[in-house]
């Protein structure tokens, strides 16, 4: 949740008055998202959420708050940094954080590796002394300055009360991972005489009060250098053994000023973290294989996958990495028609169905949201923008009108804006993708079934979910479904309910089940100049067209809609290899049919590329050209070089242009994973400039839904949530046998009645199996627990962080 209270001071004699503020999220140093700038006010609400992967490790997650200055500048007000390690404790609570000020030595990330050692040392008159030899190896993770990587060198120093001996490695260019490999000696303490002492030991004195300190810095070759952190190493740490070598994080100068910053204001956060430990794939085969059978039991209550939806009914994220895997498997359409053959069985009106919260409506859902996102796009981007981006008043209630609004104008606003999105749906169906097209196909002869007296059945079978819980739900939040990158203003979004409920019913007609209603005289009123006939003829054609067995074929003349744009630095093409003018800002923009740039947004494009003729998308290594989140695109003519924003960016666009390219004919199987220069790839040393790729280029599993799916990830998710609902199982299986030896069920227990069995002796079969690949899991998962080096190796680790914004409760002080 995001929203703050009471912002601190910004220097202007007007502050209170015109503090324009916005807030963003960054990695370490690295911004990966900013909310739109909230006007005039030191207690904003943002009302933004924002999800997403993190594609790389971080030690902080990093909330930043700037103002607005009248000459547009910048100016930081304060931030909230949580660890990584400490992100648990917060993850689902929702808590007000105290503002910290943002100081740019504070502003560190990044981890040296040191090795140290004391040395005895006889100088020419005999007398014995002891050296400290420090050799500083590398560094890792140091942060983008302007963008770009850091041309970084460190200073080592001895440090002590009187004393301050310090030396200087040389600069290294132009890298994040600096390789130093540098040796340096101190003096820590000389005795007076050798024959005194037959063994040298440091003074416990002098060793108390020295430490070496390392500091990093990024050479700036016309300005002062930057800092960009330092680590503190006590030489204490070297008594009892004289020689040590570890990893250090940088810290901030001084570790941190402890200065008071209660007048800086708080921000409310809620945060979602979560973060998968995934072994091995050999280790969830048959966990996977068991899940993947499902759709083949008789009957499919007694299945693995619908006993998974059984008992985490409450949860209902639960479902996701279930379908998730069974789309990748080719699984998904079987299962779900028996599932809602299931739920159809106990439906008893035909006009109430598929209206609740089942298991097989939680599937088409999300469904629905992974395999219809470029649907949507295609459909309702151009139309939700232009919504958007006019801002014509829509206000058609009596009681929220403004002053000076005429109701009949906004009236006609909103039912333009209404046959726009209804037509723009009605005209899609030649873009529905063929996953959707073969379940609403199944839900309408399994409809047709089990009500074969009803004509109408066949329809509100597939509109209660394409139209009310996919574009009428679309319509009402478009950020929810990346149509928008920001939530809309509350006027525009009042604008959208309004059309979202005009949808519903428009959807709804097609069924003829029952005439529209609605609880709102005025809706009612303005639903009378809409033409009924027309309407549910055009839903009905529509309709039609998704469920059918036609194969449909695209006109080729949709309007090209735009799948994602953004600022980017892109390599220039054909021209010198090296110096700063070999990148450029440019306006990236991938569309439905082509990918483009241009030198502004709005300006005409300085390179087309059709997007058939993307042969393939992939990253670039960093060592290529000495930059972060960089990626390629490999088409007919040179690869294009672009370098993304930061490392959330960068993989949007590959998964972006991963997907409008992912069915052509021409796509490569291998690519190069660095540039060619100086007469050979980089990464393979072959000569040939058309040579083939040295390295694979990433799988594309189911084409048809332009969708990658890590298998292993999404099984190990399903573990975690049966481990986590290992007493409901147990309940399962009590309920299993008593109703299999008492031949039916037990009514005394309140808790059988949560489950759905129909053979008892089946599902306690299948949950015995569970049972057995659940302790098998357990027992392979468990030398991580003891965090031993080794069993570390074979370990990969996802990390996923969610931040929503909501409002601030009533007892909040503003």
């Amino acid at each position: 949740s995001l929203d703050a209270k009471n912002l601190g001071p910004v220097s202007g004699p007007n502050r209170q008055r015109d503090l324009c503020t916005f807030c963003t999220i960054s990695l370490d140093q690295e911004e990966v998202f900013r909310t739109k700038v909230f006007d005039k006010s030191v207690s904003p609400f943002y009302g933004e959420d924002f999800y997403f992967e993190i594609p790389r490790s971080f030690q902080c997650l990093s909330f930043y708050v700037y103002a607005k200055s009248v000459f547009q500048r910048e100016l930081p007000v304060g931030k909230v940094s949580i660890r990584k390690d400490d992100l648990c404790k917060y993850s689902g609570k929702e808590d007000w954080f105290g503002l910290q000020p943002i100081d740019p030595n504070s502003e560190v990330q990044g981890k040296v590796h040191l090795e140290m050692r004391l040395n005895e040392v006889i100088t020419e008159n005999g007398s014995v002394g002891q050296h400290l030899r420090v050799r500083i190896i590398e560094c890792q993770g140091l942060p983008l300055i302007s963008g770009q990587n850091c041309d970084p060198y460190a200073t080592v120093s001895l440090v002590g009360p009187a004393r301050s001996d310090q030396k200087k490695t040389k600069v290294k260019k132009k890298t994040s991972n600096p390789q130093f490999e540098e040796t340096f000696f101190f003096e820590v303490t000389r005795s007076s005489s050798y024959s005194k002492k037959s063994h040298f030991q440091v003074e416990e004195e002098d060793i108390e009060k020295l430490e070496i300190k390392v500091d990093l810095w990024n050479n700036e070759n016309l300005g002062q250098d930057v800092f960009l952190g330092e680590t503190r190493v006590p030489v204490k740490i070297l008594r009892n053994d004289h020689i040590h070598k570890a990893w250090y994080l940088l810290q901030p100068k001084g570790n941190g000023s402890k200065s008071k910053s209660d007048d800086l204001g708080s921000l409310r956060l809620k945060l979602t973290y979560i973060e998968d430990t995934v072994l091995p794939s050999a280790c969830y085969t048959p966990l996977c294989n068991l899940l993947l059978k499902s759709p083949d039991v008789k009957p499919i209550s007694a299945s693995a996958a619908h006993i998974l939806g059984d008992i985490c009914r409450e949860r209902y994220e639960a479902v996701l990495p279930m379908v998730r895997l069974l789309l990748h498997h080719n699984r998904f359409v079987p299962f779900v028609s028996a599932v809602a053959a299931l739920e159809l069985d106990n439906t008893q009106e035909a006009n109430t169905i598929f209206r609740g919260n089942s298991l097989a409506t939680r599937c088409i859902d999300d469904m629905m949201k992974i395999v219809g996102k470029n649907y949507l796009a295609v459909t309702l981007k151009l139309v939700i923008d232009e919504i958007c981006d006019s801002n014509k008043s829509c206000e058609i209630d009596p009681i929220k009108l403004k002053e000076g609004d005429n109701v009949e104008v906004n009236k006609e606003n909103l039912q333009v804006y209404v046959q726009k999105v209804f037509s723009s749906i009605t005209q899609s169906s030649a873009s529905c993708p063929p996953l959707m097209c073969d379940v609403f196909r199944s839900l309408r002869h399994l409809a047709c079934k089990r009500f074969p007296a009803d004509p109408h059945v066949q329809y509100s079978a597939v509109s209660s979910f394409v139209f009310l819980r996919f574009f009428a739900v679309a319509v009402l939040s478009p950020h929810s479904f990346q149509l928008r990158s920001h939530h809309p203003d509350p006027e525009i979004s009042r604008t959208l309910t309004l059309i979202s409920k005009t949808i519903q019913t428009l959807g709804s007609w097609g069924s003829l089940s029952k005439k529209s209603s609605f609880k709102e005289t005025y809706m009612y009123d303005f639903f009378k100049s809409f033409q009924e006939d027309k309407c549910i003829e055009k839903v009905k054609k529509f309709l039609d067209e998704i469920s059918s067995n036609v194969s449909k074929e695209s006109s080729g003349i949709e309007d090209a809609v735009v799948l994602k744009e953004g600022e980017v630095q892109k390599r220039a093409q054909g021209r010198k290899r090296l110096g700063k003018k070999n990148f450029k800002k440019r306006w990236l923009r991938v569309t439905n049919r082509e990918l483009s740039y241009h030198k502004h947004k709005g300006k005409e494009a300085l390179c087309i590329i059709n997007v058939k003729n993307i042969q393939a998308v992939e990253k670039l290594d960093e060592s290529a050209f000495n930059r972060k989140n960089m990626f390629q695109v490999v088409h007919s003519e040179k690869p294009l070089y672009v370098q993304a924003g930061n490392c959330v960016e960068a993989s949007e666009w590959l998964e972006v242009l991963g997907q409008v390219g992912r069915c052509n004919e021409g796509r490569l199987a291998t690519f190069h994973p660095s540039n060619y220069t100086g007469g050979a790839w980089q990464c393979c040393k072959t000569q040939s400039s058309s040579a083939p790729g040295c390295k694979p280029c990433t799988t594309t599993m189911l084409a048809n839904l332009q969708l990658d799916i890590d298998c292993d990830r999404e099984t190990e998710r399903i573990f975690s949530l049966l481990t986590s609902n290992d007493t409901k199982l147990q309940n399962m299986e009590d309920a299993c046998a008593s109703m299999a030896v008492y031949q039916g069920p037990q009514r005394e227990q309140e808790e059988y009645s949560k489950f759905t069995i129909q053979e008892p002796k089946e599902t306690f079969q299948t949950l015995k199996q569970l049972r057995n690949i659940m302790e098998e899991l357990q027992r392979q998962i468990s030398p991580l627990s003891s965090k031993k080096q080794g069993s570390l190796g074979h370990c990969h680790y996802h990390l996923t962080v969610c931040c929503f914004i909501s409002s601030p409760s009533s007892s909040s002080p503003l």
